[in-house]
């Protein structure tokens, strides 16, 4: 085995352990203090739209979870151009990692060029099931980096960075944590927490409440 793999294998054991913490942290109450939620991680927030819209909603989704590529490939993009394009809403995209191939996916997104990063994530929900569950997720994530600006020597830089990890684990360790995470995708409008993939009526519905 590679130096490479084997360093991949300790991430992914290192995220696997996070997870299990995490998976036993206590409920939170349903609201949260926007004030404390708005404040960016370790690695600074993705996001788009008006700063100074009238609703702010914050995902923490998991790169490998089905309901948030569903909600990514059917519900996002109404989202995007009825509400952000508009300046009716912000939009802030966070990490929560629900397995170690998700990480890796997050710090690839995150090692991409800083304006690519929605798009690289777009693809990444687009195109999940041909890297996110196979027998080789080293091999399917180095062939899918491919697809997107990576060479193996840029993929085994990314994926060997120990501060990367560590960060995208600690912007997942902070929503578990602080605001009661404990699924994807989990969104707050406005402050208030709404688990599971809504629908763009379901969404819709609460934003034009918030307006």
């Amino acid at each position: 085995m590679t130096q490479t793999r084997r360093q991949f294998l300790k991430t992914t054991a290192l995220v696997t352990a996070f997870a299990s913490v995490s998976s036993v942290l206590p409920a939170h109450a349903q609201d949260v203090d926007l004030d404390d939620l708005l404040k960016p991680g370790p690695l600074g927030d993705k996001v788009l739209g008006d700063e100074n819209a009238p609703v702010t909603i914050v995902e923490y989704a998991s790169m490998t979870c089905g309901h948030c590529a569903n909600f990514h490939i059917r519900t996002w993009p109404t989202i995007k151009k009825d509400y952000i394009e508009t300046g009716k809403v912000r939009f802030i995209f966070r990490e929560f990692p629900l397995d170690p191939v998700a990480a890796a996916a997050f710090m690839l997104a995150r090692c991409a060029p800083q304006d690519k990063y929605f798009e690289v994530v777009d693809i990444m929900f687009e195109e999940q099931r041909s890297w996110a569950f196979t027998d080789n997720p080293y091999q399917s994530l180095l062939d899918f980096s491919k697809q997107i600006g990576f060479t193996q020597e840029s993929f085994e830089e990314c994926l060997t960075d120990q501060g990367l990890l560590d960060a995208v684990n600690a912007v997942k360790d902070r929503g578990a944590n602080e605001f009661g995470v404990s699924s994807t995708p989990t969104f707050f409008i406005n402050g208030e927490r709404h688990p599971g993939a809504l629908s763009i009526e379901q969404m819709g519905e609460i934003i034009e409440k918030n307006l």
